[in-house]
């Protein structure tokens, strides 16, 4: 079957579930228009409302990426940061919606955002600006934004992240550890929140997949016993002959 009427399929079955989670007209246009095989390694499962595994990070069910987007609101020509650029399918979702020229995305892993990257190109959104970034930190050199989407959990918004956006700005994201919801933020405060989710956390430097030190606990574990040792000639053994 073709992949166009797979994803006019797919978005038919979330328009009509009985949650609705595809709502606005935008949102199922850009599903609709968005070629998912590009970014799933799977072809035959690809338009199935599903998550995949790749690499060490997961491309979001269809059904998720809708609820995050119906909250995220986005229009056309609106400026839009990306945290958490996976595979690049929510990148494209966005680029179809804002523009491609309007969107950029960052990860903190470095083998993410070249598979991000490439996958774009090859589903024709090149222009989609993909940077190897911690995310709680954002792009300021891009900012303000109008729109950013967080697609890891924290307990609050990064405060940073609130920072780069607009004066009418929109931020979305997972709150919380352990039981987690989407939650709306605009001028620094919640001002809405679309139901529970399970995300990974959002990553710092040192904790992505390849690093050379992946647990900060261990990490600063080892600086404070390092500092706590004695150091000098009045410390070490003397061998006398």
């Amino acid at each position: 079957m073709e992949p166009a009427v797979l994803r006019d399929d797919m978005v038919d079955s979330l328009e009509h579930d009985a949650k609705g989670v595809v709502s606005t007209e935008a949102v199922g246009l850009a599903l609709r228009e968005v070629p998912r095989h590009e970014f799933v390694a799977d072809d035959r499962t690809a338009y199935a409302d599903q998550a995949h595994d790749h690499g060490g990070t997961t491309v979001l069910s269809p059904s998720l990426v809708a609820r995050l987007f119906e909250a995220l609101d986005v229009r056309e020509g609106d400026s839009v940061l990306i945290v958490g650029a996976g595979v690049g399918y929510t990148a494209a979702v966005a680029a179809e919606i804002a523009g491609s020229r309007h969107v950029h995305a960052i990860d903190i892993t470095r083998h993410v955002v070249y598979d991000a990257r490439t996958n774009l190109a090859s589903a024709g959104y090149e222009d989609v600006f993909v940077d190897c970034r911690d995310g709680a930190r954002g792009l300021p050199e891009y900012a303000p934004f109008d729109k950013i989407l967080v697609e890891a959990a924290a307990v609050d918004p990064p405060c940073k992240l609130v920072d780069q956006l607009a004066a009418d700005g929109r931020l979305v994201m997972p709150q919380g550890v352990g039981e987690q919801h989407i939650v709306a933020v605009e001028d620094g405060e919640q001002v809405d929140s679309f139901g529970p989710v399970a995300f990974a956390p959002l990553l710092v430097e040192g904790e992505q997949a390849g690093a050379i030190e992946r647990n900060r606990t261990a990490r600063e574990d080892r600086e404070r016993a390092a500092q706590a040792v004695q150091r000098g000639w009045e410390y070490d053994w003397i061998e006398w002959e």
